[in-house]
């Protein structure tokens, strides 16, 4: 069964080796293992509903209780502290576009607001309720969760839109197809989801970000139903398609979606390399970049995101004899690994891999092979499960990622690290800090920062020091003039700096837009917009 304050299924437990906890210790002190509080005990608190009954909508609490909150930092500690201020009074569960219609008109009658609601997995607040008067009313699409149409010659198919990524890909791979888009929560998020918070997946190198993918498809909102046809390229004025994505639900519900398909790679190969430090790696990567090479998949860490790699990696033989070669080859602990996909037809990944690794050799790239590149690829749905591990021994872990262009890359990279390095100093408490670029562009790079820390007895002060670390790291994106999110979409926990990217007329138009598609106010308040 899922976990109702935590990642993923409880059956599954990330390993943590004997030495993987000395190193974090060596690195920000012991841990103490928290008191987290029982479901059940989260259940007896939920108040009543405040919704007269629906035939789509349970006002039960345990259903109140595990759509009250996702996987951000707060939600974290709001779920295993107990302390969930604001529950929704209920879920609904439609079975058809017509039932969404149906909510839309009672919310509109009941008074309610709306949050929909795909996989809850939202780093950012994107599902939670907020506090007031208004009664809530979570919508999960997790039943419009169907293949519905598939033409294979354009390569197009349409999916209700709260389909998860498994189902997905497994409803395409019957028909030799795939969508390629992979982000970090695959297992839970869905293509509705992704969609409304202009998601990127692992391999977008490849096979592009949600906003290629996403083809067409229909909203339905308070004042009436958005049809998006699924034209290849249209000049019929600006394309509609770009205001559903990143709309995070202010619009509407989007019930179904028609995405770009394609056929199944005749074969996907993930290699290694290392460098021997964070400036040939990042100058490596960029010209790769610049030279439009087919790959999938570029994923460069810095110096300290590679050494915790390895030592949380297990395998101490292994590791260690590598570290040998790579010493022997001028790598020592600045070096840096940068992990490779090829994805395709045989005939390309043979051209492509040639290109790519003479470019990252004339850089002073060291090859590894494909081992560490295959235990990647194998484990990448499997690390969030890290965070319940590390919790459970008194860590906290969260990330954060922006964008920019390459010139800002290193001076971006540095005042995020430090912020976030710094913020604790006060309380005398270390904080680990690591970074990789993974999503790679010809014009600059995103920047995806890990950090580490020790929780407290006290669930409000572990909260108020996320609070530091995060709106430090926020503050030197922003003074840095690094988008605010390049995945993780705004919710609540960006809309504060939001205003600084898009400036008070692009605000006043994101505002004027919501209020011609949701006239009332019904839908997800206080998300993107304030």
């Amino acid at each position: 069964m899922r976990r109702w304050n935590g990642w993923g299924d409880d059956t599954i437990v990330h390993p943590f080796s004997d030495s993987a906890a000395r190193f974090l210790e060596t690195l920000v002190g012991p841990g103490t293992p928290p008191h987290d509080v029982d479901l059940a005990d989260v259940v007896g608190r939920v108040p009543a509903s405040r919704l007269p009954a629906h035939p789509l909508v349970s006002t039960e609490p345990i259903d109140r209780v595990r759509h009250a909150r996702g996987q951000s930092f707060p939600d974290w500690v709001a779920l295993r502290s107990g302390q969930i201020r604001t529950f929704p009074d209920g879920v609904a569960y439609p079975l058809a576009d017509a039932d969404v219609r149906d909510l839309l008109r009672y919310a509109a009658v009941v008074g309610a607001r709306l949050i929909p609601y795909g996989g809850g997995t939202s780093v950012v607040g994107h599902i939670n309720p907020l506090p007031g008067d208004t009664p809530v009313l979570t919508v999960d699409m997790g039943r419009l969760n169907r293949l519905r149409r598939l033409d294979e010659i354009s390569g197009l198919a349409t999916f209700g839109a709260g389909i998860t990524g498994p189902d997905l890909e497994a409803q395409l791979r019957a028909r030799g197809c795939t969508l390629g888009h992979f982000p970090q929560s695959f297992d839970y998020s869905t293509l509705g989801g992704w969609i409304a918070t202009r998601s990127s997946g692992q391999q977008s190198l490849g096979y592009g970000r949600i906003e290629k993918l996403f083809a067409g498809g229909r909203l339905e909102a308070p004042a009436g139903a958005l049809e998006l046809p699924p034209f290849p390229a249209s000049a019929a004025g600006p394309d509609l398609r770009e205001l559903v994505l990143g709309s995070e639900g202010r619009l509407g519900i989007l019930t179904e979606a028609t995405v770009r398909v394609t056929p199944l790679p005749e074969r996907a190969d993930f290699h290694a390399v290392f460098f021997r430090d964070w400036d040939h790696g990042r100058a490596a990567v960029r010209e790769i970049m610049q030279a439009r090479l087919p790959l999938s998949l570029l994923r460069l860490s810095t110096a300290v995101e590679t050494q915790t790699t390895l030592a949380l990696a297990g395998h101490e033989r292994l590791i260690a004899a590598l570290e040998r070669l790579l010493a022997t080859r001028g790598a020592g602990e600045n070096k840096c690994m940068l992990l490779l996909g090829f994805t395709g037809r045989e005939a390309v990944i043979k051209a492509a891999r040639k290109e790519t690794l003479g470019i990252a050799g004339d850089h002073g790239g060291i090859r590894v092979g494909k081992t560490f590149g295959k235990q990647w690829h194998k484990s990448r749905f499997r690390t969030p499960y890290l965070r319940n591990t590390l919790w459970e021994r008194g860590y906290a872990i969260d990330t954060l990622e922006t964008a920019t262009d390459w010139t800002t890359v290193p001076a971006l990279v540095d005042a995020i690290e430090n912020a976030l390095r710094t913020a604790l100093h006060e309380f005398a408490e270390q904080v680990h800090v690591f970074t990789h670029l993974s999503h790679l562009y010809p014009y600059g790079s995103s920047i995806y920062t890990t950090y580490l820390f020790r929780i407290t007895a006290d669930p409000a002060e572990t909260l108020a020091r996320w609070q530091r670390m995060k709106q430090a790291a926020s503050q030197a994106i922003v003074d840095l003039g690094g988008t605010i999110s390049h995945q993780h979409g705004v919710g609540i926990d960006h809309l504060p700096y939001l205003e600084a990217e898009k400036g008070a007329l692009g605000m006043a138009a994101l505002r004027e837009l919501c209020r011609v598609f949701d006239p009332a106010g019904m839908m997800n308040g206080g998300k993107l917009v304030a």
